[in-house]
């Protein structure tokens, strides 16, 4: 019987050892050869129990380039509508009276999405708010990995050894930095598309500090 349980033990432990390894490989892929979504979601406001997503906005990203003609952009019907954060977004209620409902939005948002990695800045909102969506309508979370472009701008000043640093950094700071349109800010496609040239920005600087001649996934995530 102790042989079983030892065999079993070796079966598991080497089963993990394969998966990390895998995982360890997926991450040597470089930047370059990488599909990217970057997102943005537009909602009636802040409360991931009670606000609803009103928009989802979202470009490719790959060699790059924002593929432009590969993005995804849903209004959503909801019966929740707060008028109050429509000074915000600009999204009118009646605009999402006639748009498709949660569920068929968020499986054609999971169509596009596919596995590439998520882009966003301040990440944790947009994906706890799409969690929250995906729950109530019986589907399972996001696996994807993700990447915060807050926290990426905030590493390259921190490795450029610039002392004048927030604590936080919003979209339009990173758009004031780059010099980035803010025509269409407070749209979620909009957002996205600054969003994905800031990204772009910062891989390019990260790329410069670290001075390698390929820069893989794993250069970018222990960031």
């Amino acid at each position: 019987m102790s042989n079983f349980f030892e065999k079993s033990k070796t079966r598991i432990f080497d089963f993990f050892k394969i998966q990390k390894k895998s995982i360890d490989e997926s991450l040597l892929k470089s930047v370059d050869d990488t599909r990217f979504v970057v997102l943005d979601t537009e909602t009636t406001g802040f409360d991931f129990d009670n606000d609803r997503i009103l928009c989802i906005g979202a470009v490719s990203l790959q060699n790059g380039v924002i593929s432009i003609p590969d993005s995804f952009e849903i209004y959503i019907h909801q019966e929740y509508y707060d008028k109050t954060s429509a000074k915000i977004h600009g999204i009118l209620k009646d605009w999402v009276m006639d748009k498709p409902d949660e569920l068929e939005a968020l499986q054609q948002f999971l169509a596009f999405l596919g596995d590439s990695i998520i882009v966003a800045h301040h990440t944790i909102f947009d994906i706890t708010m799409i969690n929250r969506a995906l729950e109530r309508n019986g589907l399972p979370q996001l696996t994807n990995k993700t990447l915060d472009t807050a926290f990426l701008y905030k590493k390259t000043l921190i490795m450029s050894n610039l002392l004048e640093r927030k604590e936080k950094y919003a979209l339009d700071d990173l758009a004031d930095k780059f010099d980035i349109s803010k025509k269409d800010r407070h749209t979620a496609m909009g957002d996205a598309y600054i969003t994905a040239i800031a990204f772009l920005k910062i891989v390019k600087k990260l790329k410069g500090l670290k001075d390698k001649k390929i820069f893989t996934l794993n250069d970018l995530f222990k960031y």
